[in-house]
């Protein structure tokens, strides 16, 4: 007897496996092509010693329901996909599905005439509400330049793709995961020392040109840009990181980068006058290149070459007009790229020089001839309004109607 009642018990296990969660009785049919049906589900009996799962009696209803089901399915020409049971609100559900060229929310009003059904409804797709992910590199949400320049929105109008900024620096660790393939080449000119992966150079190239979308670490300015590495500098300490850069070693990049037809040159440095850099600069200028450098704070005109005329110079503060012509930019706790396949946070105007240098890479791409006109807080420097600027540089028109014409921006 008891052997039998064990051999019945697997029985109706077998029978009625659709009536337990996730069962299913038939290839499923897409979601919009099924209804719910509702039938009720009858009160558990009370049991002495609190188990109301898993007996002979439980079995028995739950073949008794799946009969049902199978009943209002083949009456009304559906078929029985799936089952959960949901004793909680004293309902079972389950999932048929509707012939195709048959509509579901007819099929639906159909079934919820049956007697034995509570209702049916078509099963409804749902969708969620999140926007997608401006970038998907992780520290993205981080830089200053995701919020403060709306940097995802002007990637929808330029990347920088085409554009040479040539970064002269120390040492840039071109194969780091977030410049890797974004360096055209990586040049050493300094004599008598060894190529080296340097701290500045590499976080002076991440801003710039880090690759966007890959799903680590940043995304640069102008991922499209490619970069020239041009070691002109070393570092000299760690803690702090000073990096230091003589004349002749400066003279060889630039020199190098002229003949490279560099369309941006990115000179994150300061120093005392010099003529010879001057006379190439003045004449670099001339051929085409935008020469981005770092205001100096502690220098008479910012130092130079920030003090010359026709190189843009950039402070990660606010500059009094007195200073001269000195644009703002973010440099103050922005994470980029550093040797040894890691991240870290920099400060300084040399890395809001490496903003200026990201955003001229954009213009340049929308106007490679066009004269570089900048909308900012004040007539020739102050806070930079990199949305206004671009939009003004891709659609011909100024500030005033950058929230007409710059419908892509979302302004």
């Amino acid at each position: 007897m008891k052997m039998l009642r064990w051999l019945v018990l697997l029985c109706l296990a077998a029978a009625t496996a659709a009536l337990r969660p996730g069962a299913v009785q038939a290839a499923p049919a897409a979601p919009d092509q099924q209804i719910l049906v509702m039938v009720r589900h009858p009160p558990d009996h009370y049991r002495p010693n609190g188990a109301y799962g898993g007996g002979y009696g439980d079995d028995l209803a739950r073949s008794a329901r799946e009969r049902l089901a199978r009943r209002i399915a083949q009456a009304h020409g559906l078929t029985l996909v799936d089952a959960w049971p949901m004793p909680m609100i004293g309902l079972d559900c389950f999932v048929m599905a509707v012939p195709a060229g048959r509509a579901t929310a007819a099929a639906a009003a159909e079934v919820s005439r049956d007697s034995n059904v509570q209702w049916a409804q078509p099963n409804a797709t749902f969708e969620t509400q999140s926007a997608p992910a401006s970038h998907n590199d992780p520290l993205y949400r981080a830089q200053p330049v995701a919020r403060q320049w709306r940097l995802a929105e002007l990637h929808e109008l330029a990347t920088g793709r085409g554009v040479k900024v040539a970064v002269i620096d120390s040492g840039i660790e071109g194969n780091h995961p977030d410049l890797a393939g974004q360096l055209l080449l990586n040049r050493n000119f300094i004599a008598g020392r060894a190529p080296a992966f340097e701290q500045h150079g590499t976080g002076v190239a991440g801003i710039i040109a880090a690759r966007a979308d890959n799903g680590i670490g940043i995304a640069g300015v102008a991922p499209g840009a490619r970069l020239l590495g041009l070691r002109a500098c070393w570092q000299a300490s760690a803690r702090p990181v000073r990096t230091v850069c003589d004349s002749f070693s400066l003279v060889k990049a630039l020199y190098f980068a002229a003949e490279q037809k560099a369309d941006v040159i990115n000179m994150s440095l300061s120093g005392p006058d010099d003529r010879l850099l001057g006379a190439l600069l003045k004449t670099v200028m001339e051929r085409g290149s935008v020469v981005v450098t770092a205001f100096d704070p502690k220098r008479p005109n910012g130092g130079f070459p920030a003090s010359m005329p026709g190189v843009l110079a950039v402070s990660d503060t606010v500059v009094a007009p007195s200073r001269g012509r000195v644009y703002t930019a973010p440099g103050r706790d922005v994470p980029t790229t550093q040797p040894g396949d890691r991240w870290f946070l920099v400060n300084g105007s040399s890395f809001a020089a490496a903003h200026v240098s990201g955003l001229v890479a954009l213009l340049r791409q929308e106007r490679p001839s066009a004269a570089l006109t900048f909308v900012s807080a004040r007539a020739g420097g102050g806070p930079i309004d990199a949305c206004a600027t671009l939009v003004r540089a891709a659609r011909g028109c100024d500030c005033a109607c950058a929230q007409a014409a710059g419908t892509r921006l979302g302004r």
